[in-house]
């Protein structure tokens, strides 16, 4: 997931399930909306659902049109050339601790060129972010 504001990856869950919507609005407040590709885990009827009760926008990325979501192409081709392109996981556990650790340089540590080269948490800390609704996020069933 992205914040397309702050551009923070704030939640990459290694699992078998995506179930983690409530617990990301639980502990960074609910989006205005969220934008997504149509994989079949954003179209289906409980997370509309889900959505509608939340009063949570739905946007979603035309079929064959990556520059509807230049950021996640590009949060996504950095995870895949820099992470998964370079990493070997012996288990479940082992990826999830070196996901939260690049996750964590990403967000912390990295100078971000669309921010003015800064780092993600330089721009948050400069911004009144916990003044306003929870901006947008960005959903994608998949890094391809």
């Amino acid at each position: 997931m992205l914040n397309e504001f702050i551009r923070e990856c704030p939640s990459i869950h290694v699992k078998r399930r995506l179930n983690t919507l409530a617990e990301l609005f639980a502990s960074r407040g609910v989006p205005q909306c969220i934008r997504s590709d149509n994989g079949p885990e954003f179209v289906s009827k409980a997370i509309r659902r889900c959505l509608s009760q939340l009063k949570i926008n739905s946007l979603y990325i035309e079929p064959g049109a990556p520059w509807e979501n230049g950021y996640a192409e590009s949060f996504n081709s950095r995870f895949r050339d820099e992470f998964l392109a370079v990493e070997v996981f012996e288990n479940l556990g082992t990826a999830r601790r070196l996901t939260v650790a690049w996750k964590e340089d990403y967000n912390r540590q990295r100078p971000h060129s669309s921010l003015g080269y800064v780092t993600q948490a330089e721009f948050s800390s400069r911004c009144a972010v916990s003044n306003r609704a929870a901006p947008s996020f960005q959903l994608h069933s998949e890094i391809t």
